[in-house]
């Protein structure tokens, strides 16, 4: 598996447990954001219907839906954060 935070690459026997955190930048590892049904379009950014809502998405949780993502997480891209640095920038002169 892949950390959500650092993208370090994780080797574990099976799925981790609610404590276990990344051994480079110590983020939580099962959490929602390393989980495959992270969405952040989605509904509760969950794309799995019968999970119940978590509000922190990368604190350690126990649910039970949980299931380690496949494909190494990317940063997400923050629309609002772009948008305040353009108008900082516009703003600088």
């Amino acid at each position: 598996m892949h950390c959500y935070s650092c993208h370090a690459e994780i080797d574990l026997d099976g799925r981790p447990s609610r404590k276990d955190t990344c051994p480079q930048c110590a983020a939580y590892l099962h959490c929602c954001r390393n989980c495959r049904f992270y969405d952040v379009h989605a509904h509760h950014q969950c794309r799995e219907p019968q999970a119940e809502f978590v509000q922190d998405k990368e604190f350690g949780n126990l649910c039970d839906c949980f299931e380690v993502a496949t494909v190494a997480p990317t940063k997400s891209f923050d629309r609002a954060a772009e948008a305040r640095k353009k108008l900082e920038e516009l703003f600088k002169k």
